[in-house]
């Protein structure tokens, strides 16, 4: 029982940054139909961004700097190579975003260098023990209220400001929106800002008691499971895929020594497993939209 609760808590913690992945690559979506695949050349880019801004600002500031920076520079992605693309196929604009993914996450790997970089994170391996002899990560409990914090002002954002009802209107139909007076070219913009914030914060995390190297955008590629779980369209959904994906995959990295024919990085595959069976039953996520055409 020990064993599983804290597998729990550690899925719980690995699964809000998940959450977070998950939210970014949703909210882009829901804005342009388009699933950007830079997310994870931004999560690379804001964690180490951190590394270079906790020596003059600390950790919290430096998260929160490197959160705006990379929004910026996401929103600066938009304008330049996404804005000129309107009106191409789908997939045209995919492949782009692909485009873009590898040369930021050149030009971020240049800047990581030879040297071991961390984010100085106030919490590293330190652990809480609770009744019963159960140890949880301080890192998991910050992860878990930084991403409960986030949800709550977007919840706030998107539900109370005239910015976030333009978002929520132009992403349920954008010739309405444009007919209302909603700037969609303005929505895309702080869609894609928003995505690389979210990024930021969830690469500075997943690196929090460790250390920032080229392989950590590998990371992002589990937010696919989460939002195909949860749904393309949906913020809740990427939340609560988020949260299942991460706790599923660290209960398999605890008891897949039990079963040694399944090898023994299973649980890396896990996600995937669960995407699959997801897929077979409801091709459009637990919470997604499911599609409905007329022939």
């Amino acid at each position: 029982m020990k064993d599983f609760v804290e597998s729990v808590l550690r899925g719980i913690g690995t699964g809000s940054v998940y959450a977070l992945l998950g939210l970014g690559f949703v909210i882009i979506y829901k804005a342009t139909r388009v699933i950007s695949f830079a997310q994870p050349a931004f999560m690379l880019a804001g964690a180490v961004l951190v590394t270079y801004l906790v020596g003059p600002l600390g950790f919290f500031l430096g998260l929160a700097a490197a959160a705006v920076l990379t929004g910026g520079l996401a929103l600066g992605v938009e304008r330049l190579a996404v804005r000129p693309m309107i009106g191409r196929p789908v997939f045209t604009v995919a492949i782009i975003t692909l485009g873009i993914d590898i040369a930021v996450r050149v030009v971020v790997n240049a800047a990581i260098g030879l040297d071991v970089r961390q984010v100085g994170d106030p919490w590293g391996l330190k652990v809480w023990k609770l009744p019963g002899g159960v140890q949880v990560e301080q890192r998991h409990v910050a992860m878990v209220l930084t991403t409960a914090v986030l949800i709550a002002l977007l919840f706030l954002f998107f539900r109370y400001t005239r910015t976030g009802l333009a978002m929520r209107a132009a992403s349920y139909d954008q010739e309405a929106a444009l007919a209302q007076g909603v700037s969609v070219g303005s929505v895309f913009a702080l869609s894609w800002a928003l995505a690389g914030a979210l990024a930021a914060v969830a690469g500075t995390f997943a690196a929090v008691g460790g250390s920032v190297s080229e392989s950590l955008w590998l990371i992002a590629l589990t937010a696919l499971p989460v939002i195909i779980l949860g749904g393309l369209d949906s913020l809740p959904g990427a939340v609560i895929g988020g949260l299942a994906v991460g706790t599923v995959q660290e209960l398999t990295a605890t008891y897949q020594g039990s079963f040694p024919w399944l090898g023994g990085n299973i649980s890396v595959v896990t996600p995937y497993v669960v995407m699959f069976l997801v897929l077979l039953v409801r091709p459009y996520g637990l919470f997604g939209t499911r599609e409905v055409e007329r022939v």
